[in-house]
């Protein structure tokens, strides 16, 4: 046994190994209080770091999801209904322009009317009775002079209580005389319009 530990050939490689050995302890001894303190730091550095958001979350669950699919869904409700409601006030301003220019037609109507119909009241009846027979007694000629000087409004009142055989001389006598603007054609025509629109009948007396 003494022999083989004097042998170079055995004791060269278990030097060696025991060199090795030592060598690695010392190395691990050195080296443990180094790596301990990498661990330690890089586990710091992984508490420390924040992981990415998804979406603006710390967390993204299918309740999160669902309650977003509803907002989106609400607010394009919302639009939709502003943008009927839009239209509905653009459609009732149409409506009411159209109302305000009706309007203006039939008071402009109502106007035309009132200018057209003639009413004879009850108090100047009794003196426009005797202007009529004056006027039946008179030649149409005359009485186209007359008519002349005197307001559509007094001449149809007076028309409207003669007979229709005095009216027709009379208009045919206008319709030959001559006015400023040609003959009185054209008056006769408006006067026969109001008495065809004149108000109630005839009073009696």
């Amino acid at each position: 046994m003494t022999a083989l530990l004097r042998n170079p050939l055995v004791t060269a490689p278990v030097a060696l190994v025991l060199a090795l050995a030592v060598g690695f302890a010392s190395f691990w001894r050195a080296a443990a209080p180094l790596l301990e303190q990498a661990l330690l730091a890089r586990a710091k550095a992984a508490a420390t770091t924040k992981p990415k958001k998804e979406k603006g979350w710390d967390f993204w669950t299918i309740e999160i999801e669902n309650l977003s699919n509803e907002l989106k869904d609400e607010r394009a409700r919302v639009r939709k209904q502003s943008d009927l409601l839009d239209q509905r006030e653009v459609r009732i301003a149409a409506e009411r322009k159209e109302l305000e220019a009706m309007r203006n037609e039939l008071d402009g109507l109502r106007h035309d009317l009132a200018d057209k119909v003639v009413s004879i009241r009850a108090d100047e009846a009794k003196n426009l009775r005797g202007l009529s027979q004056t006027y039946t007694n008179l030649t149409p000629r005359a009485a186209v002079a007359i008519i002349r000087e005197l307001d559509d409004a007094t001449v149809v009142k007076i028309l409207f209580l003669m007979k229709p055989d005095v009216v027709g001389p009379i208009f045919e006598e206008m319709s030959r005389t001559a006015g400023s603007d040609g003959t009185l054609a054209r008056r006769v025509a408006i006067l026969s319009e109001k008495l065809r629109v004149m108000n109630g009948s005839k009073p009696a007396g």
